[in-house]
């Protein structure tokens, strides 16, 4: 696991930070090498470790399947929740501060999981997703409790145009007073989407103010398509 700790020193945060400013998303190129990315799609076949399997089309969320993994959680996604967390504290907390919200994010991992523990949310949020011909995710927010860190990020386990085609990253911006902004993205196999949870700030002429936003996929026209999704915070119980 050193290089997956060497590969987290190794992005450039500061380029991370000012596309997070900028747009509210980064993607780091080439982060999981093509074994560990076969690794952590074979997870998806085990029958244990998991809390719970979500059928999205049973609850309207679209068309395809999730599990929730469970605690204790495989060593790569607890090596991943711990050290990339660090990592976008600074940027979770500017933007707090510029939109004036009353919150600030500790410095550790284990002490968010300390407050979501103490807010009853005890449920692990670390899943992975499968798609097939005709999957697509509807858009949403990943809060899951009253306390939740407002950036997450997610690891594409194929690659596109060759393992499916469609089933592109879809975020949106509710602009304050005008239409809604859509960006479509198709990262590649092995690479780290960043993005925020629920909103990031925006500079006007008057100051900062709040856009809120929403992620999901767009449908798959064939093929299979493996993500793994890293939330740090925990889901109620």
């Amino acid at each position: 696991m050193e290089n997956l700790i060497s590969n987290i020193e190794a992005i450039n945060w500061d380029e991370v930070e000012a596309n997070m400013h900028e747009k509210g998303y980064a993607i780091v190129p080439k982060f999981l090498s093509d074994r560990l990315c076969q690794e952590l799609k074979s997870l998806y076949k085990n029958n244990t470790g998991y809390r719970k399997t979500v059928v999205m089309e049973r609850y309207r969320f679209g068309l395809g399947e999730y599990k929730y993994f469970d605690y204790p959680l495989p060593k790569t996604i607890q090596i991943l929740r711990e050290e990339i967390y660090p990592k976008l504290v600074p940027i979770a907390n500017l933007w707090m501060k510029v939109l004036k919200i009353d919150r600030q994010f500790p410095t550790t991992f284990n002490e968010l999981q300390q407050q979501c523990r103490d807010n009853n949310q005890l449920k692990p949020t670390a899943l992975i997703l499968k798609y097939g011909k005709g999957g697509f995710n509807t858009l949403h927010q990943d809060l899951y409790g009253d306390v939740y860190f407002p950036l997450q990020t997610v690891f594409f386990l194929n690659e596109p145009n060759i393992d499916y085609n469609g089933g592109e990253f879809v975020l949106t911006q509710q602009i304050p007073r005008a239409q809604s902004k859509v960006t479509v993205l198709q990262p590649k196999k092995g690479d780290m989407l960043i993005f925020t949870t629920n909103f990031r700030p925006q500079k006007g002429t008057k100051g900062y103010y709040r856009i809120n936003m929403k992620h999901g996929v767009s449908e798959l026209h064939s093929g299979e398509r493996h993500t793994l999704g890293i939330i740090f915070h925990d889901a109620i119980s």
